[in-house]
């Protein structure tokens, strides 16, 4: 499985931490973002992660950003994008078992063992597949404005 993992500035050491334990549980980890801590902006790489999933180059993104919300707001505006700004496991869990979330945010400050719980949470979590939930995931899909 291949995992695209994006970060600005703010989330070099979170991606670092992420990346590690990804490719210690045999993930193939793809990495679009940033590895200074010199300021860029942060739609470059939600963008990129976004692109890639859409393009069906990655399974699964995780983007780092100060707060998380910038990013997922930049990478929602990719087609068939649906990225969670997540700050517990049970948002984790609700976005892949309802949303089929195929994109989460964390926010810098997140603790690292929290962060790879939420991560293998995302990983491990299946969509639900309930008619409703596909029904509702189809109209953001087909919904152009």
């Amino acid at each position: 499985m291949k995992i695209g993992i994006g970060n600005d500035h703010h989330g070099v050491h979170l991606k670092q931490v992420i990346s590690n334990y990804l490719l210690q549980q045999g993930y193939e980890v793809i990495n679009f973002g940033t590895d200074t801590t010199e300021n860029v902006d942060y739609t470059t790489y939600a963008f990129q992660v976004g692109e890639a999933i859409r393009d069906h180059q990655i399974d699964y993104g995780i983007l780092i950003c100060g707060s998380g919300i910038g990013m997922s707001i930049a990478c929602n505006k990719v087609r068939h994008v649906r990225c969670a700004k997540v700050n517990n496991i049970h948002e984790v869990e609700m976005t892949r078992r309802d949303n089929n979330a195929n994109v989460m945010t964390l926010g810098e400050t997140t603790p690292d063992d929290l962060a790879l719980e939420m991560v293998k949470t995302f990983l491990n979590t299946p969509f639900m597949k309930n008619e409703r939930y596909q029904r509702r995931i189809k109209e953001i899909d087909d919904y152009d404005n």
